[in-house]
């Protein structure tokens, strides 16, 4: 974040490499994986969980809406939640997370129903069950090709119409929200504010969700499209995400801001990102590098320097 007093005072200030530290926020986003949408999205203090911000997403979800969690999100009070509100849940969670996830990793067992309680150590005097309160879950094992075993808690326990060789595709498509930061951190640059105050800090990173919609609005349809189209093709293409986002940050305020038709300036667009597409090679891998982003030096906010809108 900016180095200011505001934004300090706002979100605290956290030590790194440097002396002096840094201004840092957290930022929490539900997320449609499959039709690439951000449905709510956050900023706070780190000294919020990311247990609490997903408490607060659960109200933009409904009824028989799937979430997918990683390793961080795991709570007895999350899945409480999940099921008070009829919302369908697939959590990872660490081997060591309970005696009841430890027993099913040493039993080998590929799938079971069991009950879970709130942690000992919790503190229950402001919440609406009891240390006796539980809920039943289904465990699922997910054994990897590196050889890695995926724990998986959800609420998703009809065996025959969710078998256990469902769940590794369907928690990987949990990835599609680290494309999506990817994307905002380093095709639209959300850390690249435009100013120093809580306002102007608000203002570039909700810009930069609606944009990010409005992309994946247009883009979803173009991409059905070159999907009939690439039928008889060696690959199937789609549109370059990073030129969409750059075509369209010009003409986002004349789209929804200006007398000209909203048709005309979508087919405009629709014609520029026709005209850059790039295949899709099905199976690629690459190794996963854990430090690539770790900061060497102090992080510097550029005033004035935004390249969205």
């Amino acid at each position: 974040m900016p180095d200011s007093k505001e934004l300090e005072a706002q979100y605290g200030r956290t030590k790194n490499q440097t002396d002096t530290g840094v201004v840092q926020a957290r930022v929490s986003v539900l997320y449609d994986v499959l039709n690439k949408f951000a449905i709510d999205g956050s900023l706070s203090a780190l000294s919020v969980g990311e247990g609490s911000l997903a408490l607060n997403h659960l109200a933009f979800s409904k009824p028989a809406d799937l979430i997918i969690y990683d390793r961080g999100y795991p709570s007895f009070e999350l899945i409480y939640e999940h099921f008070q509100r009829d919302i369908d849940f697939l959590i990872r969670v660490k081997t060591d997370f309970s005696n009841v996830i430890r027993h099913f990793y040493q039993s080998e067992l590929d799938t079971d129903i069991v009950k879970i309680y709130p942690g000992k150590n919790t503190k229950l005097s402001d919440k609406s069950y009891s240390k006796d309160t539980f809920r039943e879950v289904r465990l699922v094992r997910v054994d990897l090709s590196s050889g890695e075993t995926e724990i998986l808690i959800t609420s998703l326990f009809d065996a025959e119409k969710y078998p256990n060789s469902l769940f590794k595709e369907l928690y990987y498509l949990r990835w599609g929200i680290e494309t999506f930061y990817d994307e905002i951190k380093n095709k639209m640059n959300v850390e690249h504010f435009s100013g120093y105050s809580q306002q102007s800090v608000l203002q570039d990173f909700y810009a930069v969700l609606f944009v990010s919609n409005a992309q994946s609005l247009i883009v979803g349809e173009i991409n059905d499209e070159l999907a009939d189209e690439s039928a008889r093709k060696k690959y199937q293409y789609k549109v370059n995400n990073s030129l969409s986002y750059c075509f369209l940050k010009n003409r986002i305020i004349t789209l929804f801001f200006s007398d000209w038709e909203m048709s005309i300036i979508i087919s405009e667009l629709k014609e520029l990102f026709k005209k850059h597409i790039v295949p899709v090679r099905p199976n690629r891998k690459y190794d996963r590098k854990t430090g690539k982003y770790r900061r060497k030096e102090k992080h510097k906010s550029l005033k004035n320097r935004k390249n969205t809108i």
